[in-house]
Parts: C-alpha cells; sequence; structure tokens
C-alpha cells in the first residue's frame, strides 16, 4: 500500500490515486496547482480588496450588492462575518431542506440578526424531497448530496436574476476542501442524471417543486446574467480553528462536531452510510486538505481519524432509528438498501448528450462565422 509523503491518503483508498516519483499524490499536487493559480498572498489580497470596492458601487442603488449560501456551517458562516464587517449588504439564502438541526437553526438566526442582514429561506416539499433522496438510497449511487447542492444553486441563480445581484459569494474554498477523490462525488449540475434516477427508483415520474436548472438554463445564466461567484475564503487569511473562535465570540456559533454536521442527514451519510455501504470516510480527503493547508499535521491527522465516527452506539442507534422514521420506511428496507450493489451515477442517463450538441453548434457557428 502506498501512501502519499504528504497526506493520509494511499493508492489503496480509489482507483484515482496515483503517487509520483516524488511520493506526492495527485490529490496533492492538485492542490499546489490550485493555490499557485491564485497568486502570491499580496496578489489575492490585492484581488479582493479591488473585488469588494466593486461589488459597494455596483450594488450602491440596489437593495442587495450581493448574494450568499448559509448554512450554518463554519465556512459559509465565518463568510458572512467577514462580508459584515466589511459592510457589504448581502441577500443570505437558505435552504432549509428537512435536516436540519436544531442548532443549525440557531446559528442562522443568530448570524441573521448580529449582522443585520436579510435571511431568505426556501423550504422545500418535504415528501417530494423525501421520494428524491429514497430513490437515489434505492440506487445505490455514492452523491445523494447531489440533489441538495443543485437545489440551492437553482435558488441562487433564480434570487440573482430576480434581485438583479451580479455578485454571489460562495464559502467553498482551497484551504479546506480542494481536496476531494473524484470517485467520491458526482457532477452538481447533471439534471438528467437527477431526474433519470429519481425515475426509475420511485414512482415520481414528474418532478413539480424541485428547485433545479436545465442544461440548456445552466447555458443561458452562464452566457446572459452577469454574475461572479467569488470564492471569498480562497483571497483571504482563512484558518479553521481561528475562524470558528472568532464566530463563536462574535455570533454566538455553536460547534456541530463535524464538517457539514449542521444538516442531520450529512452527519448520517458521511458518519454512517459513506463508510458501510462504500467504504469511504470522508474525514481522510477533509484531514489532508488541512494537512495541505498546514493547518494540522500528519501526525494529529492519523490520531484524530483513529477515532471513531459515532462516539457511542446509543448515538448511532438513535440517528439510524430517526433517518428511518423519517424517511417512513422499516428496518428490512433499510438493510436492503445498505446491502445493495454498489452503481456508478453514469450507469443512469446523464447530460453528456447535450454537451456533444452543444459542441456541434458551436463548431457550426465558428465554420459559419469563419466563411
Amino acid at each position: 500500500m502506498k501512501e502519499c509523503n504528504r497526506c493520509i491518503l494511499t493508492e489503496n483508498d480509489d482507483s484515482t490515486i496515483i503517487i509520483d516519483y516524488s511520493g506526492l499524490c495527485n490529490y496533492c499536487n492538485n492542490y499546489d496547482m490550485q493555490l499557485k493559480e491564485l497568486g502570491t498572498k499580496n496578489e489575492r489580497n490585492s484581488f479582493i480588496e479591488k473585488k469588494i470596492k466593486e461589488v459597494k458601487l455596483k450594488g450602491k442603488n440596489k437593495k442587495y450588492d450581493c448574494l450568499i449560501g448559509l448554512s450554518g456551517g463554519l465556512d459559509s458562516s465565518y463568510m458572512a462575518y467577514w462580508l459584515g464587517k466589511r459592510g457589504l449588504r448581502p441577500l443570505v439564502v437558505h435552504l432549509d431542506n428537512g435536516w436540519n438541526s436544531n442548532l443549525a437553526t440557531q446559528n442562522i438566526k443568530n448570524i441573521c440578526q448580529k449582522l443585520n442582514f436579510d435571511l431568505y429561506t426556501h423550504v422545500i416539499d418535504w415528501e417530494e424531497f423525501r421520494t428524491m433522496q429514497l430513490a437515489y438510497l434505492k440506487a445505490s449511487v455514492v452523491d445523494i448530496e447531489v440533489l441538495t447542492d443543485h437545489a440551492i444553486k437553482a435558488i441562487i441563480l433564480k434570487l440573482s436574476r430576480k434581485f438583479k445581484i451580479n455578485y454571489v459569494f460562495s464559502g467553498f474554498n482551497i484551504s479546506t476542501e480542494a481536496v476531494m477523490i473524484k470517485g467520491w462525488t458526482y457532477n452538481k449540475n447533471d439534471f438528467e442524471n437527477i431526474k433519470d434516477i429519481v425515475a426509475k427508483n420511485s414512482l415520481l415520474k414528474k418532478l413539480k417543486t424541485y428547485p433545479h436548472t436545465t442544461f440548456w438554463a445552466n447555458l443561458f445564466y452562464n452566457f446572459f446574467l452577469d454574475v461572479e461567484k467569488i470564492n471569498l475564503l480562497n483571497y483571504i487569511d482563512y484558518d479553521k480553528n481561528k475562524s470558528k473562535e472568532i464566530i463563536k465570540k462574535s455570533l454566538n456559533w455553536k460547534d456541530y462536531g463535524g464538517k457539514h454536521y449542521e444538516s442531520l442527514f450529512t452527519k448520517f451519510y458521511q458518519a454512517y452510510f459513506l463508510p458501510q455501504k462504500f467504504n469511504i470516510d470522508k474525514r481522510k480527503v477533509h484531514l489532508s486538505n488541512l494537512i495541505c493547508s498546514k493547518q494540522i499535521t500528519k501526525i494529529d491527522a492519523k490520531r484524530v481519524l483513529k477515532n471513531p465516527l459515532y462516539s457511542s452506539d446509543k448515538e448511532l442507534n438513535n440517528d439510524i432509528n430517526f433517518v428511518i422514521k423519517k424517511f417512513g420506511i422499516s428496518i428490512g428496507e433499510f438493510n436492503n438498501i445498505m446491502n445493495k450493489k454498489i452503481k456508478r451515477h453514469t450507469d443512469f442517463k446523464t447530460h453528456d448528450n447535450y454537451w456533444n450538441i452543444y459542441f456541434k453548434l458551436v463548431n457550426i457557428l465558428k465554420l459559419n462565422f469563419s466563411r
């Protein structure tokens, strides 16, 4: 078993992991490349200072000068704090998909009240969304979180158009999220994949209320909607532990005990479903990323990895029972889901055919214009 010289990923973790001649894995090399593309610290600071002035100027006569998504997790919460300190006026968007913890709800409320931000909460139709999540569980595909991530993007695009907001700040950042094994996730934009998985694994043949963007709608937004996405945390000094302490004091923010654990489903998905069914422990990529950004040592990361994903059998059993009850299935149905043969997302329809059509159209247009 080859292990990366820098992080804790090994070639046994996934077939996409390749250790090069220097002993570094391809994900560490990719992290280095992304960091280099951002430029020096001074260049990053200069970029974000100019961008903040630009956002304020362009949004001067508007109700909101930017838009942010807020889950209540560390990254998005610190982003909200930083923007508030700089005097920006974002519309805060939150998707309530039925799995919010009480702590997440309280954190979001505290953040918006203390920063005096307007909050737009989209409450998803639970019966439809429950059916969709169950369909993904029955399909035995790895990335069930596609459903939530796709809906959030669709809502943000819709609101940016409605309020004529030109800037969307994102909490995604290289410091904690750049290292992600390719086979552990799937394309969040592929609505064709979503539709096919749901149609083939449920009685729900048409999505009536689910927020979504089609392939062609995405192209329209990209080409004709003047919206710039800014990964804010890439351009500032973002340290996970320091940032956590700042928002605890300033915003009365409370910790969840794990990355993305603000969602009760995500906690169960990452701490039980993925490890048990797919042999995936996402702590490996989260910790590897922190090693790359020098926020934890390799020795300490391995020590953390030895800790159980659940602190007790009682906590685990409580979560299993809660999830089963919320989905409205029996323990037998749940066990069948856990034992079902694993499938790839690409075993279902994808939007690749649309990409082929798009590139053919582009080539035709190029040919006509060149004549």
